[in-house]
């Protein structure tokens, strides 16, 4: 499967804590996949190891976007090869605005000396902020400096759908979140959907999956993925909680 992210048998830790056991996970362009587990069993680390995070150390496995290995790459390499990450707690960046912030990576992208089409930029930018129904003016104000936590995800999905990645981990990005702004982000989110994306979303609970629909559903547990079924899934372990995975694992 060549036009995916492809996770193998991926062992990571931080510090002497591992984390991450063999795991292994695939996700085709086209499709988006859920993860859902309890708190500490690596969800996070796997977002944040995919994208290059210094803090943890990969001892064995691969993971690879079209064919190209990123594990061991710097953050940028990763991010140029077309891996998106929106962070669980996006951080604050004083002093660049998001107009800016968001132009800066996409000049980063071109070839160097290539013309920059500031109209053609802005037209999109304030065309992607309607959909989000974010306010223009937040082009002028500095990257979450401020921000309520429902106006730092739709600052990350804003970035997501103007940098067009070709794969996109959601890392909980309906934590502190409202009602209509989790309807917003996911309005966001799904209509980034096509052949040319692959998504992970990252979640505790199924309501986000009742908005950005997924293809299939993992269930991670300890470091590893230890089931894997369609949407249904979501709203069996909503029912059941997790303890109902350790019975199943116990039982095993």
């Amino acid at each position: 499967m060549a036009d995916s992210l492809i996770i193998k048998n991926l062992n990571a830790s931080i510090g002497d804590r591992q984390i991450l056991k063999n795991f292994s996970l695939t996700i085709p362009k086209g499709e988006v996949h859920a993860i859902m587990g309890p708190n500490g069993t690596g969800k996070s680390t796997l977002a944040k190891v995919l994208a290059g995070h210094p803090d943890y150390t990969v001892q064995s496995g691969e993971a690879t976007l079209d064919g190209q290995p990123i594990l061991g790459q710097e953050p940028d390499s990763i991010a140029r090869a077309g891996l998106f990450l929106a962070f669980q707690y996006p951080s604050e960046i004083p002093g660049v605005t998001i107009a800016n912030f968001i132009r800066a990576a996409l000049i980063a992208r071109q070839e160097k000396g290539a013309p920059f089409d500031a109209k053609a930029y802005y037209a999109e930018l304030y065309a992607k902020m309607d959909a989000l129904k974010m306010d223009r003016k937040f082009t002028s104000r500095f990257v979450n400096e401020g921000f309520s936590g429902g106006e730092k995800k739709r600052c990350e999905i804003l970035q997501m759908m103007m940098l067009k990645p070709k794969y996109a981990v959601l890392d909980e990005t309906d934590s502190g979140l409202d009602i209509d702004a989790l309807r917003i982000v996911s309005e966001g989110v799904n209509h980034m959907r096509g052949p040319s994306i692959g998504c992970l979303v990252i979640t505790h609970y199924q309501r986000l999956l009742e908005y950005i629909v997924p293809d299939r559903v993992h269930i991670m547990y300890d470091g590893h993925i230890v089931h894997s079924g369609g949407k249904e899934l979501a709203v069996e372990l909503e029912a059941k909680g997790y303890d109902w995975v350790k019975k199943e694992l116990a039982s095993a």
